[in-house]
């Protein structure tokens, strides 16, 4: 898949699910669980034990979903997480080389930022998507919102402290989408293989995603993704 394929699919769907296990069957099935329910993208932090081994066993045994690499903080530890099967590579900041090199691998790139230097930067850097980080501590919808007048074009994924009450607010402020973690796939569903809990979560995100894009748009206008 390419890299432009990716981002169309992410912006489309609007929500990136950061599923953090302890083991690759847990992964697997978050992963299968949000796909089956219409999120098929999981992001896997590299701060879970063996994070690299659960990259590769989804990219080979779930290929129906789009597997990503989180909080990857430098371009050697990007290159072993594309190797093992990662189709985009999200950070908490701006490291220009891992840009560069996921850029040159035709892998996405979602580099992270939070001031309007760091997100010029991105720009400049070739990211493909930004995630802005983290977001609900800083001021949350009304940041993304005052980062919208300088940088209309700019494409944002608002993280950090998303919720069912926050994520509608970021996606009309200009958010293209959200991140969300323990919000949308509770550890304890994904330990105790609470199929519905999980489904349930995903039905409203992508419910709430898709009334704020409504409501951005009106009544007879086509929804913009940005």
């Amino acid at each position: 898949m390419t890299q432009e394929a990716v981002r169309t699919q992410i912006v489309e769907i609007g929500i990136i699910p950061a599923v953090r296990t302890s083991s690759a069957d847990d992964a697997r099935f978050a992963a299968e669980t949000i796909a089956r329910a219409g999120i098929p993208i999981v992001e896997i932090t590299m701060t879970v034990p063996h994070a690299l081994d659960i990259i590769q066993d989804l990219a080979q045994h779930v290929p129906d979903v789009i597997v990503g690499a989180g909080t990857v903080l430098d371009a050697d530890t990007a290159r072993r997480c594309i190797e093992a099967g990662a189709r985009f590579i999200t950070s908490p900041g701006l490291d220009r080389e891992v840009v560069k090199f996921t850029q040159h691998q035709d892998v996405l790139s979602i580099p992270g930022a939070l001031t309007p230097t760091e997100v010029t930067a991105a720009i400049h850097a070739g990211a493909d998507l930004i995630k802005i980080f983290p977001c609900a501590q800083v001021g949350g919808a009304s940041y993304i919102h005052a980062l919208m007048a300088p940088f209309p074009e700019a494409r944002f994924v608002a993280a950090g402290g998303v919720n069912q009450q926050t994520a509608a607010d970021f996606i009309v402020a200009g958010a293209s989408a959200i991140g969300v973690g323990a919000e949308l796939i509770p550890r304890k569903a994904i330990r105790e293989r609470d199929v519905h809990w999980i489904t349930e979560l995903a039905r409203r995100f992508t419910h709430i995603v898709q009334a704020a894009r409504e409501q951005i748009a009106g009544p007879h206008e086509a929804v913009d993704h940005r």
